[in-house]
């Protein structure tokens, strides 16, 4: 899992992404590999975090949604980050979609350890989330507010951008913004009062 998770290393691809995203559109299956590749890390991660962990859950509804993505990539306008916000949209569907199959709520549940990259090592709670284990932060986010740490999944793990973000979750950027934010400051509360 090489590719995908963490807002710069996301970005760093976008244009590789919407190069890759218009070939298939074309029909070009290795180029829908690609796009496969680069998104899919991500995407399970936010899955996780939305479905949790038991068993083999977030793979089968991320199979799920690129059955869907597959299904209508004809329709897809847009560039790579339009593409991510594009899949994350649909993967938030189908995992509601399983939630309430399921009859139960979102549960946030701990991430792999590859998917995550922290934000901008200058911010004050981001120097906090580098100076503890993985394992920790991911059970951290899972403790946060839902709003808060869908926002923090979205911007952190699927990396993107706060409209993109906001498109997602039918709600204001600024809004995005704030849940982010209030979600990271709470997490670096926590690592600083148990002194971490």
């Amino acid at each position: 899992m090489g590719q995908g998770g963490g807002p710069r290393r996301a970005q760093a691809h976008d244009e590789e992404l919407g190069r890759a995203v218009a070939a298939a559109q074309e029909g070009d299956e290795a180029a829908f590999a690609v796009a496969y590749r680069l998104v899919q890390p991500g995407l399970v991660g936010y899955l996780r975090g939305l479905v949790g962990t038991d068993g083999e859950t977030a793979e089968d509804v991320a199979a799920d949604a690129w059955l869907e993505i597959a299904r209508d990539l004809g329709r897809f306008r847009g560039d790579g980050a339009g593409f991510r916000g594009w899949t994350a949209t649909i993967a938030r569907h189908r995992a509601f979609d399983h939630l309430r199959r399921l009859n139960t709520r979102p549960r946030p549940a701990p991430l792999d350890r590859e998917l995550l990259e922290l934000p901008d090592p200058a911010s004050t709670s981001a120097a906090a989330l580098e100076a503890i284990s993985t394992e920790r932060v991911l059970t951290l986010v899972a403790a946060l507010p839902p709003d808060q740490a869908e926002a923090v999944l979205l911007r952190v793990v699927v990396g993107l951008d706060a409209p993109t973000a906001a498109q997602v979750l039918g709600k204001r950027p600024g809004a995005v913004r704030t849940a982010a934010h209030r979600g990271l400051r709470r997490l670096g509360e926590w690592l600083g009062a148990s002194g971490s």
